[in-house]
């Protein structure tokens, strides 16, 4: 038989986009499509399928599995980031936010108009638990870094709820700012950092405690949060105002503002802390910043309205 020589220039490219790392990957809300970006060259190398309405985005740690959340059909899509193909999963009406337990045995999804978190297997695919929770239309769902909790934010609340994973069950809440949005946790979880949008301030959560210890002014419609890995800095972009914010952790004040494009949302950082990738929502692009001069880099052209971005 004869070999196949675009078989063979497929199965070359597939081996190195699966050893070359990191990329990034941008769920395109209205063009149904997956972007993905060689973090190397802040280039577009691939674009995936992922329904109707992808949203939120999640992957394992081994970067293999993409899970995403499409709108339209109010399901999970479970997504082989090499091959492409991917596993429907029945959720709910209007799904956001999806995050990968960080021993990447769970996946959790923020069910909006069921007002609760769905929790699968990320291996099986199983629905393990639907998880009531008393934020209205929950948006982010994000694991501690222990996989123990899950913080969820919602449009329709002044707290942030959490769940014990292993019950199955909400456990607590804490008071912060109208319409929370985006979660991160410090590298060593001592600290949580949630992005309230009708607050324009960013809040400091004691996990231990669940109390607030700080009000971070930021800008209008604070809404995405990245923590760099080193703990000492955390990132919040402001819809409204087309920048994101550098913030001190040992100060909890604002050391710089960047401007990208129109409404950022949803951001990731890469896992070295070099640079920080923005979902510009009205501008269909990424921008990149440099953490260290705390500079814009460049914009990436992707698919229409990107909601988010995760980085393996």
């Amino acid at each position: 038989m004869k070999a196949n020589p675009f078989a063979a220039l497929c199965a070359a490219g597939a081996a190195s986009l699966a050893f070359a790392a990191p990329f990034a990957y941008v769920p395109n809300e209205k063009s149904g499509t997956i972007s993905v970006i060689d973090t190397a060259t802040d280039s577009v190398v691939r674009q995936l399928n992922a329904g109707k309405r992808p949203r939120g985005i999640g992957i394992d740690p081994g970067g293999r599995q993409l899970f995403v959340s499409d709108a339209s059909s109010g399901s999970l899509l479970a997504i082989d980031s090499m091959a492409g193909s991917s596993v429907t999963l029945a959720l709910g009406r209007s799904p956001e936010g999806v995050s990968v337990s960080p021993d990447g045995k769970l996946v959790a999804v923020a069910v909006e108009e069921g007002n609760s978190v769905a929790l699968f297997d990320a291996v099986t695919h199983a629905r393990l638990a639907d998880i009531p929770v008393q934020g209205r239309n929950p948006e982010h769902a994000v694991f501690s870094p222990d996989s123990r909790y899950l913080y969820v934010s919602a449009e329709e609340a002044e707290q942030v709820d959490v769940i014990d994973v292993a019950q199955r069950r909400q456990s607590g809440s804490v008071a912060v700012g109208l319409r929370p949005r985006g979660i991160g946790f410090a590298p060593d979880s001592s600290r949580v950092y949630v992005a309230c949008e009708m607050a324009n301030a960013v809040y400091v959560i004691d996990p231990a405690t669940l109390r607030t210890l700080a009000t971070i002014p930021a800008g209008r419609n604070a809404n995405g949060i990245a923590v760099h890995p080193d703990g000492r800095s955390v990132y919040v972009s402001n819809g409204m105002d087309g920048s994101v914010m550098r913030i001190d952790t040992a100060r909890n004040e604002v050391t710089a503002t960047i401007a990208v494009g129109k409404r950022p949302w949803n951001m990731a950082i890469t896992p070295d802390g070099s640079k920080l990738y923005v979902a510009n929502g009205r501008s269909n692009n990424v921008s990149v910043i440099d953490t260290a001069s705390a500079r814009k880099v460049a914009d990436i052209p992707v698919g229409e309205l990107p909601w988010g971005v995760v980085i393996r």
